[in-house]
């Protein structure tokens, strides 16, 4: 389907879009193109393929949580610039 100049900027006009004359006739052939290559894909027989939300099947990357010992309390707060009652202690940052 090949689109006009005066379609392009009817498009670009409900986009707010402000094309110059070189713009229009770019766009012209790429939207163009599209249309066609969205018509080739009409022709293809889908009435087997179930309608899905991803072409993959998803899969959890997830690990399973395992128990395991932490680092000891005292050697991270040894980094912590300001400590109290065996936390960090941060400036308050609300009012």
């Amino acid at each position: 389907m090949k689109l006009s100049r005066e379609e392009v900027r009817h498009i670009a006009l409900l986009a707010r879009l402000g094309l110059s004359e070189d713009e229009v006739e770019k766009l012209r052939e790429q939207i163009s193109n599209i249309l066609e290559n969205f018509e080739i894909l009409k022709k293809v027989d889908t009435t087997d393929v179930p309608p899905t939300s991803h072409p993959i099947a998803l899969v959890n990357v997830m690990r399973d949580d395992e128990v395991a010992p932490s680092f000891p309390h005292r050697e991270i707060l040894a980094n912590a610039p300001r400590e109290e009652d065996g936390c960090f202690r941060v400036r308050a940052v609300l009012e």
